[in-house]
Formats: C-alpha cells, sequence, structure tokens
C-alpha cells in the first residue's frame, strides 16, 4: 500500500486511456480466470468480490454480523452487474464494460479537488496514479 494524492481527472484520464485501460483491466481479467476458458464465473470472481468488503468499507457494517444467506445474495447481485447477458458468465467486454463504469462513478465521486488516499499496489487506482506520473515525468 502507498499513499497518493488524485482527484477525479486523474481516474478518469485512465479509463479514457483505452490502451492503458485495456491493458490493466484484461491483465486482471486473466489472473482471475483459473481454467483459462476466456470466461469468469461465480466461483472465479467470488474471491475478488469478497475481498471488496462492500459492507464493511461503504456502510461500516461488520460482514462477520450478516448473515451468510444476505451477504451470499450481496456478492451475487455484484457478479450479476458483471453479467449483463445473464448468462451466469462474465466474457472480457462485460468485464472492461462493469470495470469502466465502476471506476468512472469512482471518478464522479473523487470530484476535481485532489484527494490523499491509501491506495493498494497493483490495483487500478494505482495503476491510474502511476500512468499519471509518468506523464508529469515526460513532460518536463
Amino acid at each position: 500500500m502507498s499513499v497518493e494524492i488524485l482527484d477525479g481527472s486523474t481516474v478518469r484520464s485512465f479509463v479514457e486511456d483505452e490502451g492503458a485501460f485495456n491493458s490493466s483491466v484484461d491483465g486482471r481479467f486473466a489472473a482471475l480466470d483459473a481454467d483459462r476458458d476466456g470466461l469468469l464465473t461465480y466461483a472465479e470472481m467470488a474471491g475478488e468480490l469478497m475481498s471488496l468488503r462492500v459492507l464493511e468499507k461503504h456502510f461500516g457494517v461488520d460482514e462477520a454480523a450478516v448473515p451468510a444467506d444476505e451477504l451470499a445474495a450481496l456478492y451475487r447481485g455484484l457478479f450479476a452487474r458483471f453479467d449483463r447477458d445473464g448468462s451466469g458468465m462474465v466474457d472480457r467486454q462485460e468485464f472492461r464494460a462493469e470495470m469502466r463504469e465502476v471506476l468512472l462513478a469512482v471518478a464522479n465521486g473523487l470530484g476535481f479537488l485532489p484527494v490523499q488516499m491509501v491506495v493498494e499496489e497493483g490495483s487500478f487506482l494505482k495503476i491510474a496514479v502511476d500512468r499519471e506520473l509518468g506523464q508529469i515525468a515526460k513532460a518536463a
């Protein structure tokens, strides 16, 4: 983890750079695609979805206190956001489309004022910050 300074334009610029965005998202997709069939099942995505700890991070709710069936329904719902055609599998295009929406929502939430944030190494936010720093270094 590292402490970085970013704003919505940092993330938005990353998403708009199709090459950088697709390369990063495709890398994450490939890492999740355990059987290398080009499709993600719920089982392949479950660990990643659960690592988001949505209830804890965004609502201050300890997931251990939530009944298992409710927690499972939450993560199934998140998976359904990625599975846009309802096939029970997420292809690369669906994964890209949902990640684009998620990151643009983050960009909108951050707004235009810089914030200091702890980001995980290898996360899309860290990649966006590193990309921006690289562009600044090239311009200097």
